[in-house]
């Protein structure tokens, strides 16, 4: 898959992480819901967010000192969860990528200053030394 798609698959996930958020349900029963399925990449990226959503709440949440998940946008906190979850997979791409990926999809979809957050909280999160 080349990185233009997988660039696709992430922002198709992340509409779909935004939906389930704001139906309050799983977000792989939101793919299931669809008439059509999304690519294969897609589908895996939102089944390990699914996956892994404690766990990266957990992480996120004691990255960001002093700033409750409840005062983060919820897209930032989804790119969040996002690329936590797609570095937990099996064939996940380079830290780098993903953390690049994310920050444009912060830029993209949320406020002038969600890129940086999202790029602060990542790194923290994702540190190999740490």
């Amino acid at each position: 898959m080349t990185n233009a798609s997988r660039s696709e698959a992430r922002e198709r996930a992340l509409s779909l992480l935004y939906e389930a958020a704001m139906k309050h349900v799983d977000p792989v029963e939101v793919v299931d819901a669809l008439s059509v399925a999304p690519d294969p990449y897609t589908v895996e990226l939102v089944g390990l967010v699914s996956e892994h959503h404690e766990e990266a709440l957990k992480l996120i949440e004691a990255a960001s000192v002093n700033w409750p998940l409840e005062r983060m946008g919820v897209l930032d906190r989804l790119v969040m969860e996002l690329a936590i979850s797609e570095l937990r997979g099996s064939d996940a791409p380079p830290r780098a990528v993903v953390l690049d990926e994310a920050v444009e999809l912060a830029k993209t979809f949320s406020t002038d200053g969600s890129g940086s957050f999202v790029n602060g909280i990542l790194s923290a999160v994702t540190d190999p030394a740490a």
